[in-house]
């Protein structure tokens, strides 16, 4: 629609330069014959005096005779408006048409006057066409004859112009239409063929997806096996193990207190401390099951927990900065967010070999931000195997349809980012 409006302005603006180029041929027309006309009595002219009826009809017969084209002639006005010579209207002469009006309502003999009294020039009015019996648009070029105090002019009629004019816009339309027509339909082509090209993409991606959402729900059952292979190992290398050392002490303990013997104090005393490593046990396991901290304190406290605990062992300084909602945060995103922050913590303990570590979370318009960053060794992510570690937070963050991002830098550092729609 833009073009087509930008295509009707620059029609207009050449239509109207054509229709100027017109009325400027047809001036310089009429100055070309109003000059041959002057040419024609410049001879009596020049020969005469002022008030020499002999010369004055000369120029009157001259005049009248003087024709070009079908309804080309030559007038003649004295300076108070009455006709001298009209050769198609010759009832007219001897009139005073000072006051005469065109159907538009202009003075046109009283223009006239004015017009070659200035020096002479165009005008514009409405006239009796003699080949088409009524009043036409007509141009004259007009000019005074000072010995005789006479306006002496002649005239085009310019319906022509009009009529070439709008044919000119008709064609111009019709072309602009037909151009139109052919934009909208290679635009309609067009529009089709990316539409079917962006369907295609379309369910190519959500193939894609699908292929990644399966991959996801079989790494997240994998990770589920994983995690109760190994929960179910501990119970039994760890936890069923002491529990048997224990069970060992005691009846040790219960056969030597029957047969009086001291020593069965010392089984005692060694199952008991069997039996608190066991206690351990359970609460480490119960710990990477879910932290404890969590319920009891909530995510700000446990975070600032690992956080000095992370310190503490490694002398690395952190520096944690934790500003939560007010409404606490759903289940699923908090073990999330811990489980990234003590994997990640992990990572730069074991990797990074960095000296200071930044942990932040901020709640910004729905969505709660983690960033863990150092300024360890770094590593270039695109060509560096993924860890068992990020893939773990990647997917992770995956599952809750969360942001993940990493950036990394040899010698600069790694800052890892999630986030999380809430609320």
């Amino acid at each position: 629609m833009i073009s087509l409006n930008q295509a009707h302005i620059l029609s207009e603006q050449e239509i109207e330069t054509f229709e100027e180029n017109l009325l400027n041929s047809k001036h310089q027309e009429l100055q070309h014959y109003v000059a041959l006309a002057m040419n024609a009595i410049e001879e009596v002219v020049n020969e005469s005096e002022p008030g020499d009826e002999n010369a004055e009809k000369r120029i009157k017969d001259m005049l009248s005779t003087l024709t070009f084209g079908d309804d080309g002639y030559f007038f003649l006005y004295d300076m108070q408006g009455i006709n001298l010579v009209h050769p198609t209207q010759p009832e007219l002469v001897g009139q005073d048409l000072i006051e005469l009006q065109d159907s538009n309502g202009k003075y046109v003999i009283r223009d006239l006057i004015r017009i070659a009294d200035e020096g002479g020039g165009f005008y514009r009015y409405l006239w009796r066409k003699p080949s088409a019996g009524h009043q036409e648009k007509k141009l004259s070029f007009v000019v005074k004859i000072p010995k005789f105090n006479w306006m002496m002019g002649t005239g085009l009629y310019i319906d022509d112009i009009a009529e070439e004019v709008a044919h000119t816009r008709l064609k111009v339309t019709r072309n602009i239409r037909n151009t139109f027509f052919t934009v909208v339909v290679i635009l309609a082509g067009t529009i089709i063929i990316i539409a079917l090209i962006g369907i295609a993409i379309n369910m190519h991606s959500s193939q894609l997806a699908d292929v990644r959402l399966r991959e996801l729900a079989h790494r997240y059952v994998q990770f589920q096996v994983s995690q109760r292979r190994n929960f179910a190992r501990e119970l039994h290398d760890g936890i069923n193990q002491l529990m048997v050392s224990v069970k060992f002490r005691l009846e040790l303990a219960r056969d030597k207190s029957l047969k009086g013997d001291a020593s069965a104090v010392d089984d005692i005393t060694k199952g008991c401390d069997v039996l608190n490593m066991a206690i351990q046990e359970v609460r480490r396991i119960s710990h990477d099951l879910r932290p404890i901290q969590l319920d009891d304190l909530g995510l700000e406290s446990a975070l600032h927990s690992m956080a000095n605990d992370f310190s503490e062992r490694t002398n690395i300084r952190m520096n944690a900065r934790i500003e939560l909602p007010e409404q606490r945060l759903p289940d699923d995103i908090e073990i999330t967010l811990y489980r990234i922050a003590q994997e990640t913590l992990t990572n730069i303990e074991k990797h990074a070999q960095a000296q200071n570590v930044g942990l932040k979370i901020w709640f910004r318009e729905g969505y709660i931000w983690l960033e863990v960053s150092d300024d360890g060794r770094g590593f270039i992510p695109e060509k560096t195997e993924t860890g068992i570690g990020l893939l773990n937070m990647r997917e992770r963050t995956e599952l809750l349809s969360g942001r993940f991002s990493i950036k990394s830098r040899l010698g600069v550092g790694t800052r890892i980012k999630v986030g999380f729609a809430i609320f």
